[in-house]
């Protein structure tokens, strides 16, 4: 089993395997994009008919059943300007992917992220 980050910012990749990690997930392929406010107001009408721009978005493919060879994750969509923190953003984005919704459950995805987050930051409370 292997993960394909090669779709991911270098600078993201690291938040994007621990947030796998977390997920439990070890195959598969999924992309990063950073996009500009007017691509991410245009993404967020289109597939969530909301007229605005976001922070980030999610589109799962594979969903989490069995699949005929690799993966396909889906696509995160991070608008830099409209997250408070890219990288936490990229957790969000793809735990998403990993089929968690804080929408509908109690707490597992908003809980699993700040786990993420505390691991990336370190010790220190910093990135690391």
């Amino acid at each position: 089993m292997t993960l394909d980050l090669g779709d991911v910012p270098a600078d993201l990749r690291a938040a994007v395997a621990a947030a796998l990690r977390a997920a439990r997930v070890d195959d598969g392929h999924l992309s990063v994009e950073l996009v500009g406010e007017a691509r991410m107001r245009e993404l967020n009408r289109d597939h969530r008919g909301v007229d605005e721009p976001t922070d980030v978005l999610s589109f799962p493919i594979d969903g989490a059943g069995d699949v005929a060879g690799p993966r396909e994750l889906g696509d995160v969509a991070i608008c830099p300007k409209r997250a408070e923190d890219v990288v936490e953003a990229t957790v969000h984005g793809v735990l998403h992917l990993c089929g968690y919704d804080h929408e509908l459950d109690s707490g597992e995805m908003l809980g699993l992220q700040a786990a993420v987050m505390r691991s990336l930051r370190g010790p220190r409370g910093r990135s690391a």
